[in-house]
């Protein structure tokens, strides 16, 4: 399955950063599932489900953490079927949260942000339904801004997703910090022109995401955000 997390075996020391974090950013850009959330194991169960009902080899998921699910159908089906089969799977994922946990340091860092009134928004491959109900079941009180796969016409590996979230912010994607798991989320906040791009470990090879990003650690709890004037500095701690 394409969606086995990867053990978080990056130590503190083992954090990278490079110059984009000299300065302060007026917007932060932050993932959802693999970022905030542990939805791994319902996310393993629900396209299980969906692979035996459509016949598909769960092996041709391989490679797609990130993708929306739209963006996944229609590499593995025809035209003719994919309406009814991202339905399904919409079905399937939003009746199936049990275990979706908050991930370290999550809550923290989004009550920091909202406390300083750092402008934050979630970004999401989810359907609206879909984020909806893991925010839920997990109790995270997220920001006021949420743009999912209903809110754009491609969403990642597209950067469609992280433009529309530094548009609802009122801020140019140049003064935005992104906050990702995913090699295709990460790829994406590149193209929207994001100035910096954090990892982090767990659903996703160190070595795939060192390329890509411009810091990693191991989760939010390793992240130090420091708040002044509406604008935050971040760095790996």
């Amino acid at each position: 399955m394409p969606f086995t997390p990867h053990p978080s075996s990056a130590a503190p020391s083992e954090t990278s950063a490079t110059e984009p974090f000299g300065a302060s950013f007026g917007g932060v850009l932050l993932d959802l599932d693999g970022t905030l959330i542990d939805s791994i194991p319902a996310v393993v169960r629900s396209w299980a489900r969906w692979c035996e009902e459509y016949d598909v080899d769960p092996v041709r998921l391989t490679g797609f953490h990130g993708v929306t699910a739209s963006n996944v159908i229609a590499e593995v089906l025809p035209v003719e079927r994919r309406a009814e089969a991202f339905a399904r799977i919409r079905e399937i994922e939003v009746g199936d949260v049990e275990g979706i946990v908050l991930l370290p340091g999550a809550a923290e860092l989004l009550a920091a942000l909202a406390d300083g009134g750092v402008p934050t928004s979630i970004v999401t491959s989810c359907t609206t339904d879909l984020a909806e109900a893991r925010i839920a079941a997990t109790g995270l009180t997220r920001p006021a801004a949420l743009v999912t796969a209903s809110d754009v016409e491609r969403g990642k590996p597209w950067p469609d997703p992280w433009l529309e979230g530094a548009r609802r912010l009122g801020i140019d994607p140049t003064d935005c910090v992104v906050v990702e798991d995913a090699v295709a989320g990460l790829r994406a906040a590149r193209a929207a022109r994001c100035r910096a791009l954090i990892a982090v470990l767990g659903t996703t090879p160190r070595d795939e995401l060192v390329p890509e990003a411009d810091l990693v650690v191991p989760d939010l709890a390793h992240l130090t955000a420091s708040v002044e004037g509406g604008r935050v500095r971040v760095d790996g701690a």
